[in-house]
């Protein structure tokens, strides 16, 4: 089952989506926002898989489809919490600032509270004050869960999974080291995210699933041009189910909590850092890992940061090659207050 947010209001419209993503129906006799279904999953999820099936039979009425029309699937939600499950990700940052990374690291998850007031639609644009802020984006995935209990164990947190989504969580990487320099983590150099015009059931994935990774490349582009590609099946140290239990250690998870992967990344086939597409490797999945594995090779970054007019898309296909959550496309704008 796919289903959508279309913009309207604070907490957009409920759609279903065919598989396709040619063509929607409005879910809105059953339960009008996502939010709303999440909070009554268990006697609304059967209704919507109905109304799926009817749509992908042609026997409801039904509208075009277009991903421009979408909000983020939870325009706004309860909480979104980042976890960094690709630990070579942390390590290749670390190693290029000069910084050790804990042992600790491969064994307890790293993971931050972000801003979930105001998340961008998926073909909304990056708002940016200023180059010099170093705008960067992160191809992710995430799930969103149902209520999660305090303490729960991994199998508990694997059950609550409902929903899968695409992340762009965007970063101001010039603003970080001196937010990490306090020791109370990313604020301002984390501006609202963005998130795939369509989340799916994680049926909709098949044998992509094993019920806490997606095994499948994660493709984003920079102005029409391959950037990344890696495996999220590949190099993920800590799953879904294991990042859930991590957030519910010492407090409940709200139904339509978001649970972020983190940065994709793989390492190459020798072990080492991942290499550029044009070099015949897997890219990476943020600007920020590129300039570090450059810092590494060269002793300083060549790849900019994303400038004003810049184009970043994140997608996920299928194994026959058909776009599973429809596409993140985004481009860098420069901010102008309103007077």
């Amino acid at each position: 089952m796919k289903l959508s947010s279309l913009k309207q209001g604070r907490d957009g419209r409920l759609v279903i989506v065919s598989r396709d993503l040619t063509r929607a129906t409005d879910a809105f006799f059953i339960v009008p926002t996502l939010q709303q279904a999440l909070d009554d999953w268990e006697k609304v999820e059967p209704r919507l898989r109905d109304l799926a099936e009817q749509l992908e039979h042609g026997s409801v009425p039904s509208f075009r489809f277009h991903e421009h029309d979408c909000a983020s699937p939870l325009p706004r939600s309860y909480q979104w919490a980042d976890g960094s499950a690709y630990v070579n990700h942390v390590e290749l940052v670390r190693k290029a600032r000069g910084a050790e990374m804990p042992q600790s690291f491969w064994t307890d998850p790293l993971m931050y509270q972000g801003g979930s007031d105001s998340f961008l639609g998926p073909r909304d644009p990056i708002i940016a004050v200023s180059e010099a802020q170093g705008i960067d984006f992160e191809a992710e995935i995430a799930v969103i869960t149902d209520d999660v209990p305090m303490g729960a164990t991994r199998e508990e947190a694997a059950n609550a999974i409902r929903l899968v989504v695409l992340v762009n969580d965007v970063s101001l990487r010039n603003l970080i080291p001196a937010e990490l320099a306090k020791g109370f983590g990313f604020f301002q150099s984390k501006p609202s995210s963005a998130f795939s015009p369509v989340a799916v059931t994680p049926d909709e994935l098949n044998d992509a699933w094993d019920g806490g990774k997606v095994h499948l490349p994660l493709l984003s582009t920079l102005n029409d041009k391959p950037f990344g590609r890696p495996n999220a099946g590949v190099d993920m140290t800590f799953d879904f189910p294991t990042l859930i239990a991590h957030a519910a250690k010492t407090r409940p998870l709200g139904a339509g909590t978001i649970i972020g992967s983190g940065t994709v990344s793989n390492k190459d086939e020798g072990g080492g850092p991942g290499k550029p597409i044009d070099d015949g490797g897997l890219g990476y999945s943020c600007l920020a890992e590129q300039r570090t594995v450059e810092t590494i090779l060269h002793g300083e970054a060549r790849t900019p940061f994303m400038r004003f007019g810049d184009t970043v898309r994140i997608e996920m296909k299928d194994k026959e090659g058909h776009s599973i959550f429809g596409a993140i496309e985004q481009e860098v704008v420069a901010y102008r207050k309103e007077t």
